[in-house]
């Protein structure tokens, strides 16, 4: 392998590796806090100590998450202007402006909003920190909005003009308003509630599987899987919208997460079974063999039993995106989502056999321990989906307009090789960190002793002098 080819290669490694790690954090960031809302309003409509309690406890979680979020997200935009140099300054006119407005509407929004939610507890009033948490539940959203706008343009790139090695924004609607937009965001959004809805099932599992605290945790555990149920639904038909989309405006991408080559047979008859395992030949122009149903790709994509898809060979050979990643990525992400809607459907049939009481819950060991565990399928699936979506783009970064080469930094061998180490040092680092943090909050487990926030105006903490202590060694006693 030639030098600047295994430059390349380590560039992708690199960027492919912090966007993965990143993209982990904000998914439960965005769910959670909508959760964390619901619980607060709960609270504060109904007077429910358990729904306050539950917000606290829930809320350290989402703390240690946001912060990890951060941190990989600055080493992310750090990775777009280290790695990929020339992308950033090509495509600074429409991107980077979009990046600004999730800074300014979304970011910097949030974080004043974050704090209110964070250290507001007895300052403000109920009502007051109410809308703090709603808040933060919205920009974090509008967040994900501005980030699957920015890159859902470089899946399918409109209302630019590519000049001079500058994408020129020509239509600023048609560029916001990409085609591939309106369903990857919705996709997006409904893989951030589930992925949430999975950790606080996973969460509230844990605590009735040890018979800790079951009746505070029993609770959100049944309201969680009746709405992981629906939200797991949901996300399979929009996934069936996001691939229409995808087989009208990416086909190529369509056909290689399909293992799909050849539109039809040497007979001319249409090729629609859809295979669900495989592997490339050695020649790169089909399978070597596969496990397929007849007739089941024309009617996931077309509706029809024998509608024709366009297969690989349609395309140019130096515009095929690679087989084998995009193809079990997209079945990990689909198996993932399945099993989750499964276990969720098991918990409601628990229920609806009145096997979920406080007495009777901690008895269902093995579906608690299969809801403790589900808690990586959501991640597995989130991951997969990105790996799918991003390597099924290539050979571009900027869907047919400008080639993944194209947009990388000019660097040395040497200089790839030290960006990887230190990005991945860093990242292990965060990932090793939150794990801790979270472990740690759960194994202490809520406060359920604390005196509950009044409706403002209380005192940020003070110096007292304890029982028996010395004048000259007072203890600081923390506010609510």
């Amino acid at each position: 392998m030639l030098s600047n080819d295994l430059t390349s290669l380590i560039t992708r490694i690199d960027f492919a590796l912090i966007s993965s790690v990143h993209i982990i954090y904000p998914p439960l960031t965005i769910g959670l806090a909508a959760l964390l809302f619901i619980s607060e309003l709960m609270w504060v409509r109904k007077n429910d100590e358990k729904w306050y309690r539950l917000c606290r406890f829930f809320e350290k979680l989402f703390i240690v998450n946001f912060g990890a979020g951060v941190a990989t997200g600055v080493t992310m935009e750090m990775a777009f202007g280290i790695l990929y140099g020339r992308f950033s300054q090509a495509a600074g006119p429409f991107f980077g402006q979009v990046l600004g407005y999730e800074t300014i509407t979304a970011f910097m929004y949030e974080a004043g909003f974050i704090g209110l939610m964070i250290f507001g507890w007895g300052k403000i009033s109920r009502g007051m920190h109410l809308f703090a948490t709603f808040n933060v539940a919205l920009s974090s959203t509008l967040s994900a909005m501005w980030i699957l706008v920015a890159n859902s343009w470089m899946q399918t790139p409109t209302g630019v003009e590519y000049k001079n090695g500058i994408f020129h924004v020509t239509d600023w609607v048609a560029a916001l308003l990409n085609p591939n937009v309106k369903s990857a965001f919705p996709h997006m959004l409904l893989a951030s509630f589930e992925l949430s809805l999975c950790f606080v099932v996973a969460t509230c599992a844990w605590f009735v599987l040890k018979r800790r605290n079951v009746e505070l945790f029993l609770r959100p555990l049944k309201y969680a899987l009746v709405l992981l149920a629906v939200v797991s639904a949901a996300q399979i038909y929009m996934g069936d919208v996001l691939g229409e989309n995808t087989l009208e405006n990416k086909p190529a991408a369509l056909a290689a997460m399909e293992g799909h080559y050849d539109t039809y047979d040497a007979a001319g008859n249409v090729n629609s079974a859809w295979h669900i395992i495989g592997w490339p030949n050695a020649e790169g122009n089909g399978l070597a063999w596969s496990i397929s149903i007849p007739h089941a790709l024309s009617l996931i994509e077309t509706k029809t039993w024998n509608g024709p898809v366009k297969g690989l060979n349609s395309f140019p050979k130096d515009e095929q995106p690679p087989v084998v990643l995009p193809f079990y990525a997209f079945r990990a992400m689909a198996g993932a989502g399945g099993a989750i809607l499964l276990v969720s459907l098991w918990g409601i049939w628990l229920m609806a056999r009145r096997r979920m009481t406080v007495e009777l819950a901690p008895r269902n060991t093995l579906f608690l321990f299969i809801a403790v565990v589900m808690v990586v399928l959501p991640y597995i699936a989130v991951i997969a989906g990105w790996w799918t979506r991003e390597i099924g783009r290539q050979p571009w970064i900027v869907n047919g307009l400008m080639r993944t080469e194209d947009g990388m930094s000019a660097m040395t061998l040497g200089l790839a090789i030290f960006w990887l180490v230190g990005f991945a040092i860093f990242e292990s680092a965060v990932v090793a960190g939150t794990i801790w943090f979270l472990a740690k909050v759960v194994r202490q487990g809520p406060d359920l002793t604390s005196k509950l926030p009044g409706e403002g105006h209380e005192h940020i903490g003070q110096l007292d002098l304890p029982p028996g202590g010395h004048a000259d060694h007072p203890e600081y006693v923390r506010p609510v």
